[in-house]
């Protein structure tokens, strides 16, 4: 059943034509994934859909009673408020003191133990996941989510995921987190140049169609290309004869001479800019780091080699930033120092992309840097590093405030690359920015001859970049050989073994108990138990009587409709009683047993 469609869709942003005539289509079960390079016009089509935003041409219809639960990128919330008042303020009155123990639950696992804290003394990464929460508890058939990964830890990524794995609507989100649209998605849609290009399947599904269909679409090119020419041969001769197989050749000539090129895919080149590196790079001695009291940090050294690939991961606020902060200068640690080398050059990507003067052309914003750089490839000028990485001639003499969020950190990448450093230092540098420019910069990174150190929750990316982890937890930095994988399965393990290890006596006289609590109904627990099974019953006849009422109802769409949703709402009532049913018919039998 189709739960939302957007038909022959046009939306012109800022002068440029970011959806050009476009449709799409959700049904049940779907999980999609939307992929383009910034700007092509991801999060316009999200807030279409969510109608967040119209479009200039075109209509988005939505089957009757249909529940959506929008994420923007940046959650709404009121400038002060409780923050468990701010999660439920989008519910209907009468849903949020039922709703408020479920906020509570997912704000805990979120990592916001403390739901009655004033919302303005979050940071941008809680305001995240408070407004990823808002989103998971409003009842709803259909998620529209705009980079829910961004701007949130790795642990937080992984428990999206899974709660995201157990949600039973369809799903529409903006990513760029490739583990995510791998596990979750089973149908990616790519916007590129105005256009939808859909795939059913994960991402590496899309991949691979993908490049089967810019091969065919080769291919198929250098054949028309080599009948073109023996055409073309064939006219320059002059045709030999008046008949009707010299006039079809003659069109087929004029069908070929005017046919529509395939466009290549965008693609940005990134070649490798830096300076010489000597052999002393960046040593840590001994450095401690305290802010407000909470220790971020607590003796520690290192000497980062020539080569290093270093990824680093830790909860949010547990240091990482501040750590990369203190590496290029711009915090200096309570005790301890750190030395750096004379060669070294360090090119600081920050999350807050520095100071953008919004009014600034984005040519002028890249000669601040430098008008010529030198490359193994020879010189190239700002302005074509700025083709490279996707603003062509028109967009160079845009403003920076026309850019949207993911161009901007393009912009800035550009900008760091730019300065020619032998040791980057970045600091989440995949939020906002699309999988084309990542798959890049990790390519790039690759072969970059100097230091790499990278705050990052994309596991993907740290997958793909880092040979050492860094992890920050409680004050102390412990290092892990391998990848993020590798990490992962190394923690796992550990954890796996501490839970298996019988537990030290601590000296003290422990409280024992000689059984467990007794089992018994609540009151609530006691009435539902002597009625759930004739409201199972009620609920069984329900769905028998709107079957037969569909089977009568073939021909009438909207009668049908409207039975549809209704099967589908008692089914998942009824899965919801069976459940009950279970749990208080294992309670009874304890509470028997234990009398007995």
């Amino acid at each position: 059943m189709i739960l939302l469609s957007a038909q022959n869709i046009s939306k012109t942003y800022m002068e440029r034509k970011v959806l050009d005539d476009v449709s799409f289509f959700l049904n049940e079960g779907d999980k999609v994934g939307i992929v383009g390079i910034n700007g092509t016009g991801k999060s316009t089509l999200l807030k279409i859909l969510a109608g967040a935003d119209e479009s200039d041409k075109g209509s988005v219809t939505r089957t009757n009673g249909i529940r959506i639960s929008y994420l923007p990128q940046i959650p709404e919330f009121d400038d002060r408020g409780r923050l468990i008042e701010q999660v439920l303020a989008h519910l209907p009155n009468d849903l949020r003191s039922s709703k408020e123990y479920e906020a509570r639950s997912i704000l805990g696992k979120l990592g916001l133990q403390d739901c009655d804290r004033d919302i303005s003394s979050l940071s941008g990464g809680e305001k995240r996941r408070a407004g990823i929460a808002s989103a998971l508890i409003q009842p709803s058939d259909v998620l529209l989510l705009d980079e829910p990964t961004n701007h949130i830890d790795n642990e937080t990524s992984q428990l999206l995921e899974e709660l995201l794995l157990k949600y039973r609507g369809a799903i529409v989100m903006v990513t760029h987190d490739r583990y995510f649209l791998d596990r979750i998605c089973n149908k990616i849609v790519e916007i590129d140049r105005g256009k939808l290009y859909s795939c059913d399947g994960n991402y590496s599904d899309h991949i691979l169609q993908k490049a089967q269909r810019e091969a065919d679409a080769e291919a198929a090119e250098r054949k028309a290309k080599s009948l073109y020419r023996r055409e073309l041969e064939w006219i320059s001769r002059g045709a030999r004869a008046r008949g009707t197989k010299s006039k079809e050749r003659t069109e087929r000539f004029e069908e070929l001479k005017n046919r529509e090129i395939p466009v290549q895919a965008e693609s940005i080149a990134m070649q490798s800019v830096s300076s010489r590196l000597g052999k002393k790079t960046i040593e840590i001695e001994n450095i401690s780091k305290s802010i407000d009291g909470k220790p971020l940090i607590t003796d520690f050294s290192y000497i980062i080699s020539r080569d290093a690939r270093i990824g680093i991961v830790g909860s949010n606020g547990a240091g990482k930033s501040t750590f990369l902060k203190m590496l290029c200068g711009q915090v200096t640690p309570d005790s301890g120092r750190i030395v750096l080398g004379d060669t070294v050059n360090i090119g600081y990507f920050s999350q807050e992309c520095g100071e953008m003067d919004p009014s600034l052309r984005v040519i002028e914003y890249i000669r601040e840097t430098a008008d010529i750089v030198r490359t193994p490839e020879g010189t190239v000028t700002a302005a074509q590093m700025l083709e490279r990485f996707l603003f062509n001639s028109e967009l160079q003499w845009n403003r920076i405030e026309k850019l949207s969020g993911g161009e901007r950190k393009r912009l800035y990448l550009l900008k760091i690359l730019m300065q020619a450093p032998n040791i980057l230092l970045l600091d989440e540098p995949t939020n906002d920015l699309d999988i084309t420019t990542l798959t890049i910069l990790e390519d790039y990174l690759r072969s970059f001859s100097g230091a790499v150190i990278a705050v990052s929750h994309d596991r993907y990316f740290l997958d793909k970049m880092a040979s050492e982890i860094f992890e920050f937890r409680n004050g102390q930095c412990t290092r892990f050989n391998g990848n993020y994988s590798d990490y992962a399965e190394k923690v796992s393990a550990e954890e796996r073994e501490n839970e298996s290890r019988p537990k030290k006596s601590s000296g003290k006289k422990e409280r024992t108990y000689t059984g467990e609590r007794k089992a018994r109904f609540s009151f609530k627990e006691q009435r539902e138990y002597e009625t759930i099974d004739s409201d199972i019953a009620s609920l069984e006849e329900q769905i028998t009587a709107a079957e037969k009422d569909i089977a009568a109802n073939a021909s009438d769409y909207v009668k049908l409709q409207e039975l549809s949703d209704l099967k589908t709402s008692l089914e998942a009532q009824l899965e919801e009683k069976m459940e009950r049913w279970v749990y208080l018919n294992e309670l009874a039998e304890k509470i028997e047993k234990e009398r007995s």
